[in-house]
């Protein structure tokens, strides 16, 4: 009741043009050091790796930052992650500043970013929640990956441009300076984000972890839902990790800078379409439908060396995907109390996104120590598949993507039998 008073469009606007920006300079960062490592290394694994360092810790750490989120104020919440993440990036700079920094010195800042970040991701999330009405909740997801795709779509362009002009030194000081902008719209904003619960007696941290488990097992659609993502996840950080890999051996950073911005352009015409056009019901149709026509792009960026072939295919990748993360959003949120938003979005997270984490330990080693030799000069499937896709650099690493993308498509065929994710868009559905 007394929420209703609070919800205001405008201060979610705030906070999302402050994670806009910030997101923007998180982007830079990843781009410009993935591209250092794999120069330093020449392997798809170093890449892997420190994609696995900058998730893994918000992963397994989100849950808690849930419990944090229902706890306390939001607001702090995502202040001291953000504030405290950018810490990571001084050591990083720093160290860059006094020497060559070993790999593992990159590896342990951007851990140490990650893991206050996990405060940061189930406030923001449950943000939402606290600030608008459920018939904004389908805009306000698209607004927030329309945010999240500029990491894609404006930060690879930017910084295969600035590479050019500068070092990733000062990369890395325009993303800290990025914090900034979270910091300020987060002070604009009033304190009309949930704060600590007024219950008469609050309960323990592991009792609130229990709780929040309790609330996403029990329904059976929902945890449906959340095994399917953490699967999509799986097939998709191959993609992440590896598009860099692929490349590189036949373009430079400012040519993959482009490529990766212009495919990444699909995924803004996408959540720009949701967040304009209302979409309201049908999102399990949504669903399938998006994730395989995601699952055919996906396979079709790894057939080839032709730099417009993929580009146009990453496009289309990435158009499908907001209309795949939509709904599954809306799927989930109508059917969780707002009470216990933080600690079922950390649990969801954690649980979701473990597909990225075996990803980033599978995809490196598979594609340097099995695909890439298969498809080199004198390799098991160079006078087979290496007549289709090509052979040489890299290719190995093609044709792992397009399996991940066949994978992917079989994963949206088995979709229409799950009768309990269907029966989540009746928002009283409980198993």
């Amino acid at each position: 009741m007394g929420n209703s008073s609070r919800k205001s469009f405008g201060s979610f606007i705030v906070i999302w043009i402050g994670e806009w920006v910030s997101g923007i300079g998180s982007g830079l960062t990843a781009f410009a050091l993935g591209v250092y490592v794999y120069q330093l290394t020449q392997t798809a694994a170093s890449v892997a790796l420190l994609s696995l360092c900058a998730f893994l810790p918000a992963i397994l750490l989100s849950p808690a930052g849930g419990v944090l989120a229902d706890r306390f104020d939001r607001r702090l919440m995502m202040l001291i992650g953000d504030v405290c993440s950018a810490f990571g990036l001084i050591f990083i700079l720093a160290i860059m500043v006094l020497g060559e920094p070993s790999l593992w010195q990159i590896y342990f800042g951007i851990t140490f970013s990650s893991v206050f970040a996990s405060l940061l991701e189930p406030a923001y999330k449950a943000s939402i929640s606290d600030l608008l009405t459920e018939d904004q909740f389908a805009k306000a997801s698209g607004l927030m990956q329309l945010a999240a795709s500029s990491k894609y779509l404006l930060s690879p362009l930017i910084a295969g441009f600035l590479l050019r002009i500068m070092d990733i030194k000062a990369i890395l000081l325009i993303d800290i300076l990025t914090f900034l902008t979270t910091v300020l719209a987060l002070l604009a904003v009033k304190k009309n984000l949930q704060a600590a619960p007024s219950a008469p007696a609050r309960h323990s941290f592991a009792e609130e972890l229990k709780t929040g488990w309790q609330t996403v097992g029990s329904s059976k659609g929902v945890m449906q839902l959340t095994a399917l993502l953490s699967l999509v996840t799986f097939f998709i950080g191959f993609l992440q990790t590896l598009f860099t890999p692929l490349l590189l051996p036949f373009t430079n950073a400012q040519t993959l800078g482009s490529i990766e911005s212009i495919s990444a352009v699909g995924m803004l015409a996408g959540s720009f379409i949701i967040s304009i056009f209302r979409i309201k019901g049908k999102y399990f149709t949504i669903l399938t439908a998006g994730l395989g026509g995601a699952g055919f792009f996906f396979a079709m960026v790894g057939v080839t060396t032709n730099v417009y072939w993929i580009t146009g295919a990453g496009f289309l990748f990435f158009a499908a995907l907001p209309f795949v993360n939509t709904s599954a959003d809306v799927l989930i949120r109508t059917n969780i109390a707002n009470e216990a938003q933080g600690r079922a979005w950390g649990l969801i997270g954690l649980l979701s996104q473990l597909g990225y984490v075996a990803a980033y330990v599978l995809a490196g080693i598979l594609a340097d120590d099995v695909f890439n030799p298969l498809l080199i000069e004198g390799g098991s499937l160079a006078s087979s598949v290496g007549q289709v896709i090509g052979t040489g650099e890299g290719r190995g690493t093609g044709l792992l993507i397009l399996i991940s993308g066949m994978l992917l498509m079989l994963t949206a065929l088995l979709i229409p039998g799950l009768q309990s994710i269907r029966r989540l868009e009746d928002h009283h559905y409980r198993q």
